[in-house]
């Protein structure tokens, strides 16, 4: 008899079905054991002692393991294959040693790539004990992350008020954040012209050509920088006789990508599907664990966390039949194509994202529909993968005038063969133009030709782009920093501390962002470093390739980052803000109109202009504080005020000639204005996402004047309002209030959304339309029935059954997974039996007289130390 042991309770389901009666297949629900969230507990002067804690939702678990065994003689550890997988397969190993449920048992450890009945039974063919280099690698990980947080974090905190904390990889992807917002805003855009031309060629049909040699010089992008430049070429044009002086055609190949890496799937999914990176992984997750086809549980794709770009020959070999089929042979190269990764520090001991059998076409299963979309992203790059190249030819025509000083070229291409074209192209839709040009007639040397219309366009050079989550991932992954299955988590930390917002799904730092990062570019400089980080991931693939023991690694990064904190310690902030001053001085200090010293107040006309440092971020703010009031958020033109310490004038409202003031009081920052006549000031809280320092007058009147009227109801003609409540924003209709899901809605929503909003509260029996329809269903529990997500009037929750569980404030609808809400539809269940105990009874004076000599016992004994 045998327990096999995997993290998810869907993946347990699905192997129990393939393994039958002589196996129990229980799940861990990932790691069992974690540091504990305190000092102490990573010790460096102990040679980096670890402390291990196995928290209240794990322990369960670790119990139910070891009750299993106690009837089963061989322990099968079937944890994802990676190092994740391999760290989760040693916490149990060592969590079930002090338990001393090993004894005289037999331990294996198995991976799968694929949920499928052949992969699994080929696993536990081929057992392997755990791999003590993996658990190393991921030991020397979970160390720096700790030592950087739990010792820096502090740092920030003291120096930095209003700070949260700085994370060994997250600090590094908010710097490439910052550095291209800067690069951005310091951008001088540079004036160009393009001089194109529709030509003819002895009766040829009309085609597009572009100056490429105008006086004698060689035409690039930027040469022609001015209006008369430009004119004086475009008449050049329109008057000369041109001849055709070479006619070229050149054939080209376009090779297939590889099958998608975890980084290139993310990449992938956000260009072509709209996904972030978390909602990606989280629909791969589900694929990967299956579906059910015809009554069994089947695994759809492979492993999802893996930088390798090889399949297994079988797959290899099923993809080239598959293709033959669909596309005719031709589509199938003679000889099958082999990939090898160019990223920086892959690991390739896994295959590729690839389908777990090619003949399941996308069109053949019944998915939901980020399911069905993820799937045939995977399926559609995979078969593509193993197609003939594409053929193209790409011609050019040169034409010149003038003895050579003035020349047009034109340049088009047509494909010749689609090849892999007829089924997937890279960062394209499918049926989108490769390069969108044009095919061009035939023309022939020597012909005479004329240009029938010029074209002459102004240009302006734009900024670099904002990092989207591709991008950025893309970026990551080139410089070598973190892990692309860590990428997700990442990017999702930096949002939820507001280092970052998403604008047009693009990346934008926030001023908290900005301000930690110049602190640390300034004083912990060679730890955002890009090739620090990337040495350091270097150093950890040495410790899982066995090449170099953890705690040398551990004691080479110790010894300088001990030394950096310890040489700031004694930083007073007054330096702090100095040197923040001239690190954001592009930021913080734009220039002055009039000219003037862009450090001048320009209020008092006083004070010096100086960051300054709240509870709530960072501002900028005069010197002459008290006598002059004057701040504004960093990055502010200098016209709109904002908040500073204590209570802040935002300005007068314009209706009303009142200030109104920023406040900070025991539920948060809060407006205030009092108007004449009403015995109470108005007042209204900040939305979930607006900064203090980021609230000028427009924003403050728009909330003070809450609530606001959309218009009367239909049916009785009583006004409809929005507004901001204690719950969020929402509209109200006499006494039926029904939750909007974003503040803007409150001063955007019209008559015709805010009516429907309003009866489907009524027709719900004032439960809201969101109680009555699930926000998303995650599957199965493991004891049957359905567990979804709800929204309910104290924020989202997760429904099995009776039992309704709360999502945590870091967990999103979107973001919770099947495995979290049966951790906390459980740790509800278990909390919900805890409190119908009974009362426990009263001790008599008899039972309490053991404790009392304890008590005097123990503090003989501390006396005595």
């Amino acid at each position: 008899m045998t327990v096999v042991v995997v993290e998810s309770p869907a993946k347990a389901k699905t192997i129990n079905k393939y393994l039958g009666k002589d196996f129990t297949v229980l799940a861990s629900f990932g790691h069992v054991r974690d540091l504990p969230a305190k000092d102490g507990s990573v010790r460096p002067d102990e040679d980096f002692a670890m402390e291990w804690e196995i928290d209240s939702r794990s322990a369960p678990k670790v119990k139910a393991i070891a009750d299993a065994l106690k009837d089963h003689d061989t322990l099968i550890l079937a944890t994802d294959p990676d190092r994740e997988g391999e760290a989760i397969s040693w916490h149990l190993l060592e969590a079930l040693t002090k338990r001393r449920a090993l004894k005289d048992k037999t331990v294996k450890r198995v991976a799968f790539n694929a949920i499928t009945k052949s992969a699994v039974q080929d696993a536990l063919a081929n057992p392997r004990d755990v791999d003590m280099e993996l658990v190393d690698a991921y030991l020397a990980r979970r160390a720096l992350d700790y030592l950087v947080g739990f010792t820096l974090s502090p740092v920030l905190w003291r120096k930095l008020p209003g700070a949260r904390s700085a994370g060994r990889v997250q600090s590094v992807a908010l710097r490439l954040i910052t550095e291209r917002e800067g690069e951005i805003e310091r951008f001088t855009p540079q004036e160009y012209w393009s001089i194109e031309a529709d030509v003819r060629a002895d009766g040829s049909d009309l085609f597009r050509a572009r100056l490429s040699q105008f006086d004698g010089k060689k035409i690039t992008r930027l040469s022609i920088g001015d209006e008369q430049t430009a004119r004086a070429a475009e008449a050049a044009v329109k008057s000369a006789d041109f001849t055709v002086a070479a006619v070229e055609a050149k054939p080209t190949k376009r090779n297939p990508p590889a099958p998608f890496t975890t980084s290139t799937l993310q990449q992938e999914a956000s260009r072509k599907l709209g996904f972030d990176a978390q909602r990606t992984m989280r629909v791969a997750q589900r694929l990967y664990e299956g579906i059910d086809i015809g009554g069994e549980t089947t695994g759809l794709i492979t492993y999802m966390r893996t930088d390798g770009v090889s399949m297994d020959g079988s797959a290899i070999h099923q993809a080239r039949k598959a293709i033959g089929e669909r596309y005719g042979e031709e589509y199938v190269p003679d000889v099958p194509r082999a990939y090898s990764s160019k990223a920086k520090n892959a690991q390739e001991a896994h295959e590729a994202i690839r389908p777990t059998s090619f003949l399941r076409h996308p069109s053949s299963l019944r998915l939901e529909a980020d399911q069905a979309r993820l799937y045939e992203l995977i399926w559609k790059r995979a078969v593509a993968s193993q197609m003939e190249s594409a053929r193209l030819e790409r011609t050019t025509i040169d034409l010149e005038a003038d003895g050579g000083k003035l020349a047009l070229r034109a340049t088009g291409s047509v494909v010749t063969f689609d090849g892999f074209f007829a089924l997937y192209r890279e960062g394209l839709d499918d049926d989108a133009d490769e390069d969108g040009e044009a095919r061009l007639p035939a023309v022939k040397q020597g012909a005479s030709a004329k240009a029938a219309q010029t074209f002459t366009e102004q240009h302006f050079t734009q900024p670099p782009p904002r990092y989207t989550e591709a991008t950025l991932v893309k970026k990551m992954e080139e410089l070598g920093i973190g892990r692309p299955s860590t990428y997700a988590s990442v990017l999702s930390v930096l949002r939820d501390r507001d280092y970052v917002r998403m604008e047009d799904k693009r990346f934008v730092p926030e001023d908290k962002g900005r301000v930690v990062i110049a602190f640390l570019e300034n004083f912990f400089t060679r730890y955002v470093e890009y090739d620090f980080t990337a040495d350091l991931e270097d150093q950890l693939d040495k410790v899982s390739a066995g090449e170099m023991p953890y705690k040398e690694l551990l004691r080479r990064f110790w010894e300088h980052f001990s030394a950096n904190v310890e040489g700031i310690a004694d930083l007073r902030v007054g330096q702090v803000i100095d040197a923040m001053n001239i690190a954001l001085a592009p930021l913080i200090f734009p220039a002055r109109e009039d000219g003037k010293d862009a450090r001048l107040c320009p209020s008092c006309n006083v004070g010096t202009l100086s960051l300054r440092l709240g509870k709530h971020g960072a501002f900028v703010g005069c010197s002459n504080y008290p006598d002059c009031r004057f701040t504004r958020p960093l990055g502010g033109n200098g016209e709109g005020q904002s908040v500073i310490e204590g209570d802040g004038e935002i300005g007068a409202h314009p209706e009303h000639g009142q200030m109104i003031y920023l406040k900070d009081g025991r539920f948060g920052p809060y407006l205030e204005m009092k108007l004449e006549g009403e015995d109470k000031p108005r007042r209204s809280s900040l939305p979930k996402g607006w900064a203090p320092a980021s609230i000028n007058l427009e924003k403050a009147v728009m909330l003070i004047d809450l609530p606001r009227q959309v218009g009367p109801h239909p049916d009785d003609g009583e006004m409809i309002e929005a507004g901001l409540g204690r719950y969020g924003p929402f509209v109200k209709h006499g006494k039926t209030y029904a939750n909007l899901p974003s503040i803007d809605e409150v001063f955007e929503i019209g008559i015709n959304r805010a009516v429907t909003l309003i009866e489907d509260k009524k027709a719900n029996g004032g439960r809201g339309r969101a109680s009555a329809e699930p926000l998303k269903e995650l599957g199965e529990h493991p004891d049957g029935g359905p567990i979804q997500v709800m929204a309910g009037r104290y924020g989202p929750y997760v429904k099995w059954a009776k039992i309704n569980a709360t999502l945590p404030k870091d967990v999103t609808p979107e973001a919770v997974t099947l495995e979290q809400a049966v951790e906390l539809i459980n740790a509800k269940a278990g909390s919900a039996k805890g409190k119908r105990k009974a009362p426990a009874k009263k001790k008599t004076a008899a039972a309490k007289k053991p404790a009392a000599t304890k008590t005097a016992a123990s503090k003989a004994k501390a006396g005595s130390k």
